[in-house]
């Protein structure tokens, strides 16, 4: 006997308990991921990298950095990256009415939380999906080793281009000009 599963989209996300954030719930294909506020080590990295893009976006004008941004792509796939960076051009006709973002960022950015359930869903289940909705660039970043692992658009598909350690520099195509030292972005 086959037992029937629970397929979950954006409506039910209105009756999850609201504990101020201290939980997330996403839901990717239709199954749902719940998951804890993450270690402030995470938060930090994240608020570094977000800074360093933020003042490369207000030198250029070509876009913003958004931290744990909604992103609603279908009724079955709508998830909380870390920090997304997005262009004004996207950013003017995808946004509901409740503020989400209802279309693919040019770059996501996830910040991975120890835990193999964890890693895999970053490193396997939202690549996909990533993939599937035309991000151009997937940053995947592991604070306690410090790393930054790089995947681009190729052939329709998100694809690893390059792991940067501590004594390496970040740059993009994304982002002409920008250029961040590694390091830097795990120093607190």
């Amino acid at each position: 006997m086959v037992t029937p599963t629970q397929v979950w989209t954006i409506r039910d996300l209105d009756a999850m308990p609201d504990d101020g954030g201290w939980t997330r719930y996403e839901i990717i294909d239709g199954d749902l991921f719940v998951t804890r506020a993450p270690h402030f080590r995470h938060q930090d990295v994240s608020g570094n990298l977000q800074f360093e893009l933020q003042v490369w976006s207000r030198e250029t004008g070509l876009g913003r950095p958004l931290a744990t941004p909604g992103l609603i792509f279908s009724p079955r796939d709508a998830v909380i990256p870390d920090l997304v960076w997005i262009s004004q051009s996207r950013l003017e006709t995808g946004v509901d009415a409740s503020g989400h973002l209802t279309v693919a960022p040019e770059l996501v950015v996830e910040i991975l939380s120890q835990g193999e359930t964890n890693e895999q869903r970053d490193r396997e289940v939202k690549l996909k999906l990533y993939s599937l909705y035309g991000v151009q660039e997937y940053w995947l970043v592991n604070w306690w080793l410090k790393t930054l692992e790089v995947y681009r658009r190729q052939d329709a598909q998100l694809q690893r281009v390059q792991t940067l350690l501590e004594g390496d520099r970040l740059t993009s195509p994304l982002f002409p000009e920008f250029e961040v030292e590694v390091a830097s972005i795990f120093s607190s």
